[in-house]
């Protein structure tokens, strides 16, 4: 079992974000970004402007281009409240005053148009959506984080849905805050990062939006792919993507970094950026060679190299 560790070689691309997140390689060179405490979607250019493409308002969070080439977006309806903890932002626990409930959106990028596609689920409502990912066939998956209050959190799950606002179901319940979602690159398993408790689940899948659950007394089915810390023992978890070789590439909370782990769980490589609040991971450039990574704390994006070829989504806007 090997843990590797070392520093990236970062190239900001980005500054002055507030709390990027959901990052999207763009075959132009630019990315887009959420901007989780301002409400907005920015696009940054390869010259390193910033615009902005839609205002969703709330916590827009997780993002991933549809079959349409419209943005499908995981809104948690501005459930955070935000502090300034010596220079960095970060979230701190649920802000009933602010929060509007949680909600899945579709965007189009050339009018920055929002649609609301789903709020609930049979009579359920969603709380905090996060993290989202297509599938061939066109659906998507999403993970609903849940609320976290002064003194208590919410149980929640993961749900399977359609694009045009006709399906959703609650696939996996219930889950300890599920931030990060991703899938194999042959679509057969289906993988979550839980934030607190620093593991890292998968589920095989029979067909679209349905799971093999593993034998065991767990209600949701999942099997454990590692627990990640160690001499990094305080780690949380945050939002994920899977590499063309199929490492699942998980940023790594606290420790500030991207935790990248083999697919049959004895490799371990440790990426580290810097920025306690490293959040989220893709992957663009030439022959997907490139991870792009939110430093969310510092409000910045990163790129840097990746020792394997990136993962093309389901739906990119165009051939690189």
């Amino acid at each position: 079992m090997g843990d590797g560790g070392n520093v990236a070689e970062l190239t900001i691309l980005a500054e002055g974000l507030r709390f990027p997140e959901g990052p999207v390689a763009m075959p132009d060179g630019s990315v887009l970004v959420v901007e989780v405490a301002a409400g907005r979607i920015t696009r940054v250019a390869p010259d390193r402007s910033k615009t902005v493409v839609a205002e969703p308002g709330d916590g827009p969070n997780g993002m991933a281009l549809g079959p349409d080439g419209k943005l499908y977006v995981c809104n948690n309806g501005g459930c955070f409240t935000w502090h300034d903890h010596d220079g960095m932002l970060v979230p701190g626990a649920h802000d009933p005053g602010r929060y509007r409930g949680g909600r899945i959106e579709r965007i189009d990028l050339n009018s920055g148009t929002v649609e609301v596609l789903y709020t609930e689920c049979a009579g359920h409502r969603l709380l905090a959506p996060n993290d989202i990912v297509f599938d061939a066939e066109g659906g998507f998956w999403f993970t609903d984080h849940g609320l976290v209050h002064d003194r208590s959190k919410s149980r929640s799950a993961i749900y399977y849905a359609a694009t045009d606002g006709s399906s959703i179901a609650e696939v996996v319940f219930p889950l300890d805050s599920p931030n990060g979602i991703a899938l194999s690159p042959d679509g057969t398993r289906l993988y979550t990062a839980e934030t607190f408790t620093g593991r890292v689940w998968f589920w095989d899948l029979a067909a679209p939006g349905q799971i093999v659950p593993a034998p065991g007394i767990l209600g949701h089915g999942g099997t454990v792919l590692r627990g990640l810390g160690g001499e990094r023992a305080f780690t949380g978890l945050d939002s994920m993507a899977v590499d063309g070789d199929g490492w699942v590439c998980v940023a790594t909370l606290i420790a500030g970094g991207i935790t990248a782990v083999s697919p049959d769980h004895e490799q371990v490589e440790f990426h580290s950026t810097g920025d306690p609040m490293t959040t989220n991971i893709c992957f663009g450039g030439a022959d997907l060679g490139t991870a792009f990574v939110t430093l969310s704390g510092s409000g910045r994006l990163a790129a840097m190299p990746w020792p394997r070829p990136g993962l093309e989504p389901a739906f990119a806007p165009a051939s690189r």
